[in-house]
């Protein structure tokens, strides 16, 4: 617990850090990287390159300060790092090696402001947030344990099927070697790989893109343009290779009531979405599923819906090509608005609306979410940049 003393130095410098928090995170990473070379397996080096990482960090930073004796407001955005971290297999000891560089970088940046009673203070703030997340992400790796069919740390698995879904997207199926069943998951969530490409580690995060079942795990990786991991994963896993595996995680999950669900996928963020309406399918909730891509040839699991909704009434998709050739024959053309989203949704707005794909498709869906009426605590999405990228506030 902090003391007032602490409390009252924290809110008097956030004004400064707040100013330098770019400065701040733009010097730590690479400090951080140089003096501890073996944590860059926990980063992804892209996010680094495009400063989506330390934006992200320096929006978080801003935020814990500023609501420093009242936590509660940080629930949220706490549970998504905690989420995250457990899918990377975060530790106590690197807690301490981002603690230090945290504390050195906040010095270098403010110089003669950052006194030591500024840094001790922030130096117990930071251990504040450290401890609140160790014990969640412990409680996390325990919980994942104690499943059946759950495991903690990496668990080998075998790819028993390696499956094309589009032009870019291929799909993983993932059996444990161990020959025990696979733990359940909630629709939604994710897994972490841990893979060793040209003697280097890196971990990379992949949404589960079935329905849980005690056979397999299924992944499906688009192949990125200079994306190192996606592009070893499509030219080098072949059916018969092992991975390592990270338990599942994640909170952008399907909700387990009654109500309408409303999926608004593009790209490669139909993978989620997959996961959640094969779980939906055997149920009577009513189901849109409004999928945009640019044309037939890169819209993963097509003909899945397509053949769903053929067998579930309450099944209603909906296919929006931004490109289409004559062959495509997509219900639309052009991108997907806000006057396909009322007239598939229809005049009940009380209904669990979840987006997921591009940032520019991500900004116009956080947009028409409260034109269509729709309660926020019903709408659901996950982004892996700084919050304020889609205009939301980094607490909520």
């Amino acid at each position: 617990m902090l003391t007032q003393q602490t409390i009252d130095i924290i809110k008097a410098t956030v004004p400064a850090v707040s100013a330098h928090a770019n400065d701040i995170t733009a010097h730590f990473y690479p400090l951080m990287f140089r003096e501890y070379p073996e944590v860059k397996r926990f980063f992804n080096q892209s996010n680094q390159a495009g400063n989506a990482q330390p934006k992200a960090l320096a929006n978080a930073l801003v935020a814990y300060a500023g609501n420093i004796d009242n936590l509660s407001v940080l629930e949220a955005a706490v549970n998504r790092i905690v989420n995250k971290h457990v899918s990377l297999n975060i530790q106590p000891e690197q807690y301490e090696i981002v603690g230090e560089c945290l504390l050195k970088s906040i010095k270098a940046v403010l110089g003669d402001a950052a006194t030591d009673a500024v840094i001790d203070a922030w130096g117990l703030a930071y251990w504040q947030l450290a401890d609140l997340l160790i014990g969640a992400e412990e409680a996390a790796y325990t919980a994942n344990a104690e499943k059946e069919g759950g495991w903690r740390d990496e668990r080998e698995f075998k790819v028993a099927t390696k499956t094309a879904e589009s032009d870019n997207i291929t799909s993983f199926y993932l059996t444990p070697t161990d020959g025990k069943p696979v733990t359940s998951f909630i629709p939604g969530q994710f897994i972490g790989l841990v893979l060793n490409i040209d003697g280097e580690e890196t971990r990379r995060q992949y949404s589960l893109s079935d329905s849980p079942n005690a056979e397999y795990l299924r992944i499906s990786v688009k192949r990125e343009d200079g994306g190192a991991v996606s592009n070893y994963l499509h030219n080098h896993i072949q059916a018969g290779d092992t991975l390592q595996v990270l338990a599942p995680a994640g909170d952008f999950i399907l909700k387990d009531n009654s109500k309408p669900v409303v999926l608004v996928t593009g790209g490669v963020g139909i993978t989620p979405a997959i996961s959640m309406l094969n779980s939906l399918v055997g149920t009577d909730r009513p189901i849109h599923f409004i999928h945009a891509a640019i044309n037939k040839n890169v819209h993963a699991f097509r003909d899945h819906v397509i053949d769903l909704a053929a067998k579930n009434d309450n099944l209603k998709p909906y296919f929006v090509y931004s490109d289409a050739t004559e062959e495509c024959k997509p219900d639309a053309t052009g991108f997907i608005n806000l006057a396909m989203l009322e007239e598939k949704i229809g005049h009940d707005r009380d209904v669990e609306f979840y987006f997921l794909g591009p940032k520019p498709f991500m900004q116009a869906m956080n947009n028409f979410a409260p034109k269509l009426g729709i309660p926020a605590e019903n709408v659901h999405f996950e982004f892996f940049g700084p919050a304020e990228d889609l205009n939301i506030d980094p607490t909520a």
